[in-house]
């Protein structure tokens, strides 16, 4: 099996529109430097504070971590394609994009349950938060979070690798991606279709309802907390549940849907390939305290000691 013919794919892109093109170009990299540069301060930022100490801010360092690897499998691709015109990419290019896009944005779906789990202990057992979340119980969860991905992105690439490409090799996208690449394939695939449906659909969806209903149990603990308990648990599951809404919709609306909409697919995936990354570092910055509170810590001590 495997691929017959084909030793790369054509990616068709997100339109043909030229001036559109040099528009994006200039938007999506300034999307993606802006992304590097958020999810860099936030890292850098945890990394020099007392946050790092926090389970809350050990998870987000890896968050950041996780949004710049994986917006960087799709965005410098996507965007040196905006001025090129024949936008190939071999064969192995491709497995090895699609391993990485679904690899690391499994990595970000598992890390966004592990801190709404830290926020349950935290705002829902808090006598026992130090012992429920301690440094142990972060690792486990981040190399748990890793395993499942890695697990959930090597058996799509493998699916991908056994069906045979001998025919038309213009993928209707920006990155490699398995639906795209099963359209492509010359042989049936609707029962694999729906096979990654059901594995990704469901993830998807019962991980979206998972992170809810924790939410809901944290939002219902916290009526009976202090009005000043109250808006500080508020403010940081406030931010947490804007990224789970911005990562999780446009992601379920992906795969879950019949795998024909790949046109609107490509739409969706810039949210969580782009957009959601670029208003992470935003969302957990400007609505925290205590994170705006490191900041000026770390960045203005540099400053207070050259002016000494």
């Amino acid at each position: 099996m495997g691929h017959e013919n084909i030793t790369e794919f054509i990616l068709l892109g997100l339109f043909s529109d030229q001036d559109a093109k040099t528009a994006c170009f200039v938007l999506f990299s300034l999307c993606y430097l802006a992304i590097l540069s958020g999810n860099l301060l936030i890292l850098l930022t945890i990394k020099g504070s007392h946050l790092r100490e926090q389970p809350m801010y050990f998870f987000l360092s890896y968050l950041s971590f996780m949004d710049v690897c994986f917006t960087s499998t799709v965005a410098p691709k996507l965007i040196t394609d905006l001025l090129i015109q024949q936008k190939t990419i071999s064969y192995n290019s491709c497995m090895a994009q699609m391993f990485y896009a679904h690899f690391f944005g499994a990595t970000e779906i598992f890390i966004l349950v592990a801190m709404a789990y830290d926020r349950y202990a935290a705002i829902c057992r808090p006598l026992q938060y130090m012992v429920i979340m301690s440094r142990q119980v972060c690792y486990v969860l981040v190399m748990a979070s890793v395993t499942g991905a890695f697990i959930h992105s090597i058996l799509h690439v493998l699916i991908i690798m056994e069906l045979p490409f001998c025919g038309p090799n213009q993928i209707d996208h920006y990155f490699c991606d398995v639906f795209p690449l099963l359209k492509l394939a010359c042989t049936d695939t609707r029962l694999l279709e729906i096979v990654i449906i059901t594995t990704t659909g469901t993830m998807s969806i019962l991980t979206f309802v998972a992170l809810v209903i924790s939410y809901i149990i944290i939002l219902s603990t916290l009526r009976t907390r202090s009005s000043e308990g109250r808006r500080k648990a508020l403010s940081t599951c406030g931010s947490h549940i804007t990224v789970v809404f911005m990562f999780f919709l446009p992601l379920i609306f992906t795969y879950v849907p019949t795998a024909d909409s790949v046109s609107d697919g490509k739409v969706f995936a810039l949210f969580y390939t782009m957009i959601a990354p670029m208003f992470n570092p935003f969302i957990y910055t400007l609505r925290n305290t205590d994170m705006k509170n490191a900041m000026r810590k770390v960045w203005c001590r540099d400053k207070l000691s050259e002016g000494k």
